[in-house]
């Protein structure tokens, strides 16, 4: 989630590539896949995590 806070400061938007890959802290992680991935299983967040990334600009 800090990739996609990062992403969403510096972007402006949660449209990511899916091959994107985020620096967190000298750490890349792959937040285009994260995204990918959440959309599909968007049914299997906690009503907190799919608020806090709705909240970033998540397209459902």
């Amino acid at each position: 989630m800090s990739a996609a806070r990062q992403f969403h400061a510096r972007e402006g938007h949660l449209r990511v590539p899916r091959q994107h890959r985020e620096n967190v802290d000298g750490e890349l992680l792959g937040l285009g896949s994260f995204i990918s991935n959440t959309r599909r299983r968007a049914d299997k967040l906690s009503p907190e995590q799919r608020n806090a990334l709705t909240d970033l600009g998540m397209r459902w």
